[in-house]
């Protein structure tokens, strides 16, 4: 609270608080605009058959943009589809990975590389959406969603979409840079804060019309507090390898000698795994909402959520997706040969290939427990709504980037206010000296 007390005492934080809150809320009011051309009640009871659906988990991203068919309904996952696929061409394109090590001017280049994948795969799925809403019905009466069909909406729907896209993108951007904290997951993390009040208000109705118990409800909140506070533990949580620098003789001076930690973080995947995992299972629900095939709704029933088969192939997804975006982000032959280079090294372990192996292994066990406690998380939604009648969506991928949104623009806040206290401090210093 001190600390909360303490950002209106700071004017540059909160400047940085204030135009935050603005492009957010700039962010909100675009996506209550509809695009042009769409029947706004046929929208929603189309959606309405589609939770569960790959839809679904769009539109939990992009805030409900997606079910209004707003001019953000695509939101910020083209611009997180592009970075990806820069990550992983990064393994594969040799000169990728020299403009990654080339410093500033390598990330400014990847950054644009990233605008443009980001734009191009908003058109694409631009197109897809407006061919894809001509062919939507809803309702008893099949009642159209589009209004007009035909080459004019399509390429009206394209340039919205895409248009909306690349201003979100801006937007984050400028968050990042005149704002506090990440602001690409800021938008993310407003998205889905967005739906709280309405989970709030549906869950007091219910709570008053008796169909859920107060002591059950009074459980769920305890419960609650528990896995958001068991996730704060875990993301933190880190594995530190020691590493002694030898010392170094420049001239009259000597450098070095000093020990520091290699820290590894327990996820280092993030939220990829279960947004991947989730994709890959929507993947036939989604179909089946359009094609009439015995198969395909089988496999839509079977890995409908709530059923065994859905959750052991969800966790094994999980798994298997934390260990792959690991071994793409992190590289531990580059990390034990950056540690050489700068007379680093393991005590007891030899530099170079030793050393990689080493922290190899070590990443290796701790993925696992990363991987664990990630599928714990995601399997718990499934479990309140299926077996408690919980009314709301808790836990998952929503909960872990909300949480995680959360502690990342606190540090940057602490972060700040701590800047700002040395600065304080060392002027009272130095006016001392002078005294």
């Amino acid at each position: 609270m001190s600390a909360f007390a303490s950002i209106a005492k700071i004017p540059e934080l909160k400047r940085r608080i204030i135009f935050t809150l603005l492009m957010l809320a700039v962010y909100r009011l675009g996506c209550q605009i509809p695009t042009p051309g769409i029947d706004a009640d046929a929208l929603m009871q189309f959606f309405a058959a589609q939770r569960g659906t790959i839809f679904g988990l769009f539109d939990m991203f992009s805030g409900g943009a997606l079910e209004r068919m707003s001019v953000f309904a695509l939101g910020i996952m083209p611009y997180i589809s592009a970075a990806i696929i820069i990550e992983l061409l990064k393994v594969v394109i040799p000169g990728l990975e020299k403009l990654y090590k080339e410093g500033e001017s390598g990330q400014k280049k990847i950054k644009q590389y990233t605008r443009y994948g980001t734009v191009v795969i908003a058109a694409v799925q631009g197109i897809g959406i407006a061919v894809g809403l001509e062919s939507m019905t809803a309702g008893a009466g099949h009642q159209t969603v589009v209004l007009h069909p035909g080459w004019a909406f399509r390429l009206m729907t394209v340039l919205t979409l895409t248009s909306g896209t690349a201003f979100i993108m801006w937007l984050g951007e400028m968050i990042t840079e005149r704002g506090i904290g990440n602001g690409i997951s800021l938008i993310i993390f407003a998205g889905i804060v967005a739906r709280m009040p309405s989970a709030l208000i549906n869950t007091f109705s219910l709570i008053k019309s008796g169909e859920i118990m107060p002591v059950l409800m009074i459980i769920l909140m305890v419960v609650m507090v528990v896995v958001v506070g068991f996730i704060v533990f875990v993301e933190r949580g880190q594995r530190r390898i020691q590493v002694q620098y030898a010392r170094r003789v420049v001239g009259r001076k000597m450098y070095g000698g000093q020990t520091t930690f290699l820290p590894l973080k327990v996820n280092t995947a993030g939220v990829i795994p279960p947004i991947f995992a989730s994709s890959l299972l929507m993947f036939p629900a989604t179909v089946a909402s359009f094609v009439s095939n015995e198969w395909v709704k089988w496999a839509a029933d079977a890995m409908s959520p709530g059923g065994g088969m859905h959750d052991l192939v969800y966790v094994a997804l999980i798994v298997f997706f934390c260990y792959f975006y690991t071994a793409v982000t992190f590289n531990p032959v580059d990390v034990a040969d950056n540690l050489r280079k700068w007379g680093g090294y393991v005590p007891g372990l030899r530099p170079g290939k030793p050393t990689a192996e080493y922290i190899d292994r070590i990443l290796t066990r701790i993925t696992l427990g990363g991987a664990i406690y990630v599928s714990a998380v995601c399997v718990l939604p499934s479990m309140l709504i299926h077996k408690f009648n919980v009314p709301f969506y808790f836990g998952g991928t929503a909960l872990l980037i909300v949480v995680g949104v959360a502690m990342d623009t606190m540090s940057q806040i602490e972060s700040h206010l701590l800047t700002r206290h040395y600065e304080g401090f060392t002027k009272k210093r130095m006016s001392r000296v002078r005294r």
